[in-house]
């Protein structure tokens, strides 16, 4: 969809739609793949922005890191008056009220968004829209980023609500508790959607379990701490309707039948853990690798360094792997696993 400068670039019409995706977060890559479970055909194009061909809303909704998907009017350079163009020139299906939101994302192409929003709105209005600021029918976003520009009608936005579940506000918490947000991109890579069941084979206080059961699936969780046990289900009472699957048990000798779940997704145990129960930190992640691949399709192991070699050990493909930085002392290495 690149152009020389000034040029336009209307998006496709008909079934080859092409919308527009505003990434969160600061790896473009990661946001992208998990991305790919609510679009098709996803492609980066800018900082913070991406391409799909296909959007669920309903799945985007429950992306951890994919703040909005919007049916692209096109794309052009990251100037005003190329936007401005670009909406003159659009062809428009749709009626009603509208706003404008512009946005530089993470200030990378130095455009005045209210000016943008004023030029853009302006086009419309000269087009017979009304504007209406606080609930229009319809919002045309104008993302800037880099050298590019991303104009199109709004279609879905992901539900931020993660602040609500906070680690430290379950009412069992450990240190070292996953964020909703990372366990919820975890659990979607995962493969969790209505109807899926997916298995946590060392599921702490439940963090995983949550995300996967609020987007609809299955979530089944395993831990070797009694006390882990009972606080899963704890926090999961807390957030999740009907029952709760949680039991004490072994991650390398799961009591599972053959692909008995859709999806595996864990958190090892980090270094300084030299030893688990009777296992040692080598043997229990190599053990659950085996068994996650007796009982379910797909992976996503999470760990504090590269586990490759032994998850293709275990008859695994390595997808892809992403090193994802926590803070100082810890760098999560992800791995999507597929059989």
């Amino acid at each position: 969809m690149a152009g020389a400068s000034g040029s336009l670039i209307p998006a496709a019409v008909g079934p080859e739609r092409v919308y527009g995706l505003e990434l969160a977060g600061e790896d473009d890559a990661f946001a992208a793949r998990e991305a790919a479970c609510a679009a098709t055909a996803v492609e980066s194009v800018a900082p913070g922005l991406a391409t799909a061909r296909g959007v669920d809303p309903d799945r985007l909704r429950t992306l951890a890191y994919t703040h909005r998907a919007s049916r692209l009017l096109g794309r052009c350079d990251a100037a005003i008056d190329a936007a401005r163009a670009l909406v003159d020139a659009a062809a428009v299906d749709r009626t009603g009220t509208v706003a404008v939101r512009a946005r530089d994302v993470r200030g990378t192409a130095g455009v005045d968004t209210r000016r943008a929003e004023r030029e853009l709105g302006s086009a419309l209005v000269g087009r017979g829209f009304d504007v209406e600021l606080d609930h229009p029918d319809h919002e045309l976003r104008a993302c800037f980023a880099g050298d590019t520009c991303l104009v199109g009608w709004l279609v879905a936005e992901s539900v931020r609500d993660y602040g609500d579940r906070r680690p430290t506000d379950r009412p069992f918490f450990q240190p070292g508790s996953m964020a909703p947000l990372d366990a919820r991109a975890f659990v979607n890579l995962a493969g969790a959607e209505p109807g899926a069941t997916i298995l946590d084979p060392m599921c702490g206080t439940g963090g995983t379990l949550i995300e996967a059961g609020l987007v609809g699936a299955r979530p089944v969780g395993i831990d070797a701490q009694r006390k882990m046990v009972r606080g899963a289900r704890e926090n999961c009472r807390a957030y999740l309707d009907g029952d709760v699957h949680a039991l004490r048990g072994d991650a390398t000798a799961l009591p599972l039948v053959d692909d008995a779940v859709d999806g595996v997704v864990f958190d090892a145990p980090y270094g300084r853990q030299s030893k688990i129960a009777r296992h040692t930190l080598a043997d229990l992640v190599s053990g659950a690798l085996a068994e996650a691949a007796r009982v379910a399709p797909r992976a996503v192991v999470v760990a504090d360094r590269s586990w490759v070699e032994a998850a293709e050990r275990a008859g695994w493909i390595v997808e892809r792997t992403f090193e994802r930085r926590v803070h100082r002392s810890l760098t999560r290495h992800v791995h999507l696993l597929a059989r």
